[in-house]
């Protein structure tokens, strides 16, 4: 029996390996990899699936320990089933015993490679989760999903989506990134225009959930619906962008050209409002998290796809920076203007980038 411990996330106890990573994006220390901090990230998927209104079946396909897929059974009353999946099979002993554990009627174990599993069974919600990039692994998660199923896809390679690895970003993703205050946005707009491609392949497009940015991933909830047209309806709102660092100007176009070419990204929301507004933080792991960030989710400007930073501003104009939260409710006073989940020292504004320097230049100091 391998070296074990017990532990409590949020209403569910787990079995974990003794020896695992609690901090960053984490470090195969075990053959059965579990990672402490990506409990927000269970949580979200957890709060995510209580808010749907009807009964779901659930594939977590990389699911390691099974902590994901224990907490959805055991957390989520409307999981009808639940498939933990893995192919390593040192997976199953830590499966097994926390569904043991929980008393699970609702959830079963399973040792396949996801592509066998995806050719044998469709499901209300798929869920994929691996170390490192996700990028072999949409399209089975894609043939997996149910007709107006959802795809919940995580990515952690963050350094090539966010521009510090531009070549493997353009291999893995074929979407040239942005180095800068944008980069972390604009890696997920990376990571969900690939997932628009992808489904396009099979007539298929998608509607957004929730899709966000936290600690060392990316992490994206997408709704997927059926046709041709809505195909080519999610594919139409993929956009190339100019960045200047050097004016600090932005702008998008749905076409490559010399000025517009980084990208493409996804170009349309992050989120749905009507099912943020259904999700509930309580009893969740990290509930004070849990919290804020839904709040910061729910206020955050959707459709402006482009990133401000106050340090970026002060650095362009040589001012010191006024309080994050006075300026953004100034730029409120003659705009809309909102904070952003991506960054403490971000915000995201629809106004012009000549009406953003003549506020800040203004704002007492």
């Amino acid at each position: 029996m391998p070296d074990i411990m017990e532990i409590t996330e949020g209403g569910t106890k787990l079995i974990v390996p003794f020896e695992h990573s609690k901090n960053g994006p984490g470090k195969r220390t075990a053959s059965v990899f579990f990672n402490e901090q990506m409990a927000f990230n269970r949580d979200v998927s957890v709060m995510f699936l209580r808010a749907l209104e009807n009964e779901i079946t659930v594939a977590d396909a990389m699911t390691a320990t099974g902590s994901r897929a224990t907490r959805i059974a055991n957390e989520v009353p409307n999981a009808k089933e639940v498939v933990a999946n893995d192919m390593n099979p040192a997976s199953m002993y830590f499966i097994n015993a926390n569904i043991e554990l929980n008393r699970l009627v609702n959830c079963r174990a399973s040792n396949k490679d996801l592509n066998v599993l995806f050719s044998e069974e469709a499901f209300d919600y798929v869920d994929i989760d691996p170390f490192g990039s996700p990028a072999h692994f949409i399209q089975p998660a894609i043939r997996g999903c149910r007709k107006k199923g959802i795809l919940a896809i995580t990515a952690t390679d963050t350094a090539p989506l966010a521009g510090a690895h531009r070549a493997k970003c353009e291999r893995r993703y074929r979407s040239r990134p942005i180095r800068g205050p944008m980069c972390h946005e604009m890696g997920l707009r990376i990571l969900m225009c690939s997932i628009a491609k992808e489904l396009a392949k099979f007539d298929r497009g998608m509607e957004p959930m929730l899709s966000f940015y936290s600690d060392h991933y990316f992490r994206t909830y997408v709704r997927v619906t059926e046709g041709a047209q809505n195909a080519d309806r999610t594919l139409s709102k993929l956009v190339y962008v100019k960045y200047d660092p050097n004016t600090l100007e932005r702008s998008y176009s749905s076409e490559y050209d010399s000025e517009h070419k980084y990208g493409p990204f996804w170009g349309g929301s992050l989120h749905s409002s009507a099912h943020l507004s259904r999700m509930d933080p309580s009893s969740t792991a990290m509930e004070k998290k849990c919290d804020k960030m839904l709040r910061t989710w729910k206020n955050e400007l959707d459709a402006v796809p482009f990133i401000y930073d106050i340090s970026e501003l002060s650095s362009f104009l040589k001012i010191s920076p006024p309080p994050i939260d006075d300026f953004v409710n100034a730029l409120n006073g003659i705009g809309n203007a909102s904070r952003t989940h991506v960054s403490p020292a971000s915000f995201k504004t629809d106004l012009d980038l000549k009406d953003i320097i003549s506020a800040y230049k203004a704002m007492p100091r």
